[in-house]
Parts: C-alpha cells; sequence; structure tokens
C-alpha cells in the first residue's frame, strides 16, 4: 500500500471518526445533553446553516421593507414621493411656461407690438408642442433693427396718443370719485376710482374678453378688446363675472369691484384704457362722476 493510499484513507477515517459533545451541569457535573457527532457532519450542519443564512438574508432583502434599514436603501414610499413631485413640478414648470407665454403675447398687444391677434390658451399650449430644438431662434436682420427701433422709441410719449377721430362711444365702468389720476411722469396709465366692495363694473364697449384672471400685484384683471383698436383693462377686482373669449356688450357686468391684489391699497377700481399699443387718457373719452 503506498503512502498516497494511506493519508487518504487515514483523512476518511478522521472525517467518520465519531466525537462525543457532552453539556453537563456545572456544579453537580450531571450530565444533561450529549451528541454524537462526526468531522463530516460538523462540516455539513455548518454548510448548510450557511447557505440558509444567505438565502434568508436576500429573501428579507428583495421581499420585506426591511430592507429599508439597510444602509444604501431608500425607502418605498420615499421612491414613491420623489417621483410624485418629479412629475408634479415638470406640470407646474409647463403651467408656468404657458402663462409667461401667455402674458408676453397680451403684453405685445398692449404695446402695439402686434395689432391684430387672436390667440387663447389653446393655441398657446398648441404652439409649446412644437419641437424647440428644430425652430431657428436666431433673430433676423430685419428683426435686429425692429427691435433697435422699439428699445430707443420714446412708446409712452405724450405727443404719440391717439389724435384720429374714434368712431366708438364710451360706456363710464362706474361711477365715483377719482382718488388717483391718469399721471404720465409717473407712468400712472389710468384712473382709480374709489368704491364700495362689490360694485359691479361694467364694459365701456362691446368687445371681447381677451385677459381674465388672478395676478398677484393687481388681484383679479380682465381685459376687454373693442373696436378702432381700443383695449380697457379693469383691475384689483374682486370677483370676474366673464371668462377669456366671453363676447362683451357695452354697460354689461363684467366684474365686482374689490380691493384684491399687493397694489390695491383699498376698495376702488383701476381702469385703464388703450389705443393702438398705447395709454391714453380715460377721462378723455368718459365721465366718471
Amino acid at each position: 500500500m503506498t503512502k498516497k493510499t494511506k493519508n487518504k484513507k487515514k483523512f476518511r477515517q478522521k472525517l467518520i471518526h465519531k466525537y462525543r459533545l457532552v453539556i453537563l451541569n456545572e456544579d453537580t457535573f450531571e450530565e444533561k445533553i450529549s451528541f454524537k457527532l462526526t468531522r463530516l457532519n460538523v462540516f455539513i450542519l455548518s454548510g448548510l446553516f450557511s447557505i440558509f443564512l444567505i438565502v434568508g438574508t436576500l429573501f428579507l432583502i428583495a421581499f420585506t421593507p426591511l430592507r429599508e434599514y439597510i444602509p444604501g436603501y431608500s425607502s418605498t414610499k420615499l421612491k414613491k414621493d420623489a417621483t410624485k413631485l418629479v412629475y408634479k413640478s415638470d406640470s407646474l414648470q409647463k403651467a408656468l411656461n404657458v402663462n409667461n407665454l401667455y402674458i408676453q403675447k397680451v403684453r405685445a398687444l398692449l404695446t402695439g407690438e402686434i395689432s391684430e391677434v387672436i390667440f387663447d390658451r389653446d393655441s398657446v399650449l398648441q404652439a409649446m408642442q412644437y419641437d424647440k430644438d428644430s425652430i431657428n431662434l436666431d433673430p433676423s436682420p430685419a428683426d435686429m433693427e425692429f427691435r433697435h427701433e422699439i428699445e430707443t422709441a420714446d412708446r409712452f410719449s405724450i405727443f404719440n396718443e391717439a389724435t384720429k377721430d374714434v368712431d366708438i362711444v364710451f360706456f363710464a365702468p362706474v361711477t365715483g370719485t377719482i382718488t388717483n389720476g391718469y399721471d404720465l411722469e409717473k407712468k400712472h396709465f389710468a384712473v382709480d376710482v374709489a368704491l364700495e366692495m362689490g360694485t359691479p363694473v361694467k364694459s365701456v364697449a362691446d368687445g371681447t374678453v381677451i385677459f381674465a384672471e388672478w395676478t398677484a400685484e393687481t388681484g383679479n384683471v380682465i381685459i376687454v378688446k373693442h373696436t378702432s383698436g381700443f383695449i380697457s383693462i379693469y383691475k384689483h377686482n374682486t370677483a370676474l363675472h366673464k371668462d377669456q373669449g366671453d363676447l362683451v356688450k357695452s354697460g354689461e357686468v363684467i366684474a365686482s369691484a374689490g380691493n384684491s391684489g399687493e397694489f390695491s391699497t383699498g376698495p376702488h377700481l383701476h381702469f385703464e384704457l388703450w389705443n393702438e399699443g398705447y395709454p391714453v387718457n380715460p377721462t378723455n373719452y368718459i365721465d366718471f362722476e
């Protein structure tokens, strides 16, 4: 028999050699429990216990909420909340972009950069659906020249007020005391009429409502476009009775006077009248008393 064979036989005998594990009472040395073990049994039991421990740990991590307490794993609720916030912030950003574009068009209409335009929120939303990367935003030489002309022009010069014959008769939106008049130097392109809360505010002429929203600075605002290039603006209302796109008649109630907005100091109507993109003095066309 070779030496190698002897070593294998000796190793096998060590694995199956029986040992006795005895648990004794320390005081009386009474035998409580005893086990007959071999080294092979110990290796097998240790291996099975290790496999069970690994499988159990993986199960806890994959299928139970306990994984949230393991460093590196985030809470399921936190992930859901984060996802909801991402969707909400994206929706708010889109809504903000739509409002900004809409306000820019209204401002362009008021300042005369565009004279005739029909638009609403639906058209703004449709415009926002275009691929912005495919649109060339570089201004043309004609655009640059036009921008320079607008930027250098005195838009609110007193000499630019409308002097043509007006073929429209205005109805007084309210009657009351004017507390703050039209003043070009202070850039107050309106008259402020003191009123009681809830006083009906009427359209000064036939027209179409092109804006009816709430703003932080001027509260509930409604803007009506009339013929002959006129636009009337009613600010600081407590409530609006017409929506964008509605047709209104001269003298029809469109809002209720109030004290809404940060710039308001009391119940009143802030009334502006614009013609062809320039502000005009409302008292030249309307008697408020």
